[in-house]
């Protein structure tokens, strides 16, 4: 089953100190326009092959644009074993919008 948090969430989280990865799964192009202060960038595509550079301890976020391809890239990584994955719902977009407004809309 498919572990979700808001972006809301993921603030409080990262406010409270708590042992939290952000993978950032968006295309380049896309990081130009925003991003999240943190994050790591592994491309969706690329993901199969940086397994060894995602955690598997603390807790780790998937992020994208929507939250569409970070689902896809939770759930497959939960396919993988990985335990502590979670995708961030609604993505960057909602971001904007429930937590921080300077972070631009695209």
């Amino acid at each position: 089953m498919l572990k979700e948090l808001t972006p809301k969430q993921v603030q409080q989280r990262l406010h409270d100190g708590l042992p939290l990865t952000i993978i950032d799964v968006r295309e380049a192009w896309e990081l130009a326009i925003c991003r999240l202060e943190g994050a790591l960038h592994i491309p969706m595509d690329d993901i199969p092959d940086a397994l060894e550079r995602i955690p598997r301890e603390g807790e780790v976020v998937i992020m994208c644009h929507s939250g569409m391809r970070s689902a896809q890239v939770a759930f497959w990584l939960t396919m993988q074993g990985f335990t502590n994955i979670y995708n961030m719902a609604g993505g960057i977009d909602r971001w904007s919008v429930e937590v921080d407004a300077k972070v631009p809309r695209y």
